[in-house]
């Protein structure tokens, strides 16, 4: 407890002296961390997984996302909260709400008040997230653990719930933004 206290006072103290956070996220988080068992806690297929998402999205966004899709994306009015929304509610449950979050990125950049189209996005993202099973890698990870447990979480199952839930939250987000 000691080690940690002293961690976070630096961290803390690091911050407020102007460090990146990234690097002193990073360099705290390595200082706490026992390598052995965090190198046998990694999941390798879910790891592999979830790197191959961000190569499909980079892929897509190389490719596919041409200025003409641009062009035909942006006229469907994305600086209207529950259109960016929806948009990055049905695409987070595509392929994920991280890589979701970065092929919207060449939307955000038109947009007047990218600020905002950042917090709608990282808002819908977020809840989205919870709409299916495969909505986030987080759930899938639970699922599995939870399996590992003796639980088993389907889709469906997780689904009645989860459904109902996002789009309560999703459309309460949109009208407090």
């Amino acid at each position: 407890m000691a080690k940690s206290a002293l961690i976070t006072v630096a961290m803390v103290v690091l911050f407020f002296v102007g460090q990146p956070v990234a690097k002193v996220a990073i360099v705290g988080g390595a200082l706490l961390l026992k390598a052995k068992k965090v190198y046998e806690e990694i999941d390798g297929p879910l790891l592999l997984m979830f790197a191959g998402l961000f190569v499909v999205v980079a892929s897509v966004e190389h490719n596919v996302l041409t200025p003409e899709v641009i062009a035909n994306v942006e006229r469907l009015h994305l600086e209207n909260t529950a259109m960016l929304s929806a948009i990055t509610a049905v695409l987070s449950n595509l392929v994920s709400n991280v890589p979701a979050v970065l092929a919207l990125k060449p939307f955000v950049a038109p947009l007047a008040d990218s600020k905002r189209a950042w917090l709608v996005i990282a808002m819908a993202s977020t809840l989205a997230g919870n709409f299916t099973l495969l909505g986030s890698v987080a759930n899938l990870i639970v699922a599995q653990r939870a399996v590992a447990e003796g639980i088993d979480v389907d889709f469906w199952s997780y689904f009645r719930i989860g459904a109902p839930l996002t789009i309560a939250t999703i459309v309460s987000g949109v009208l407090l933004l």
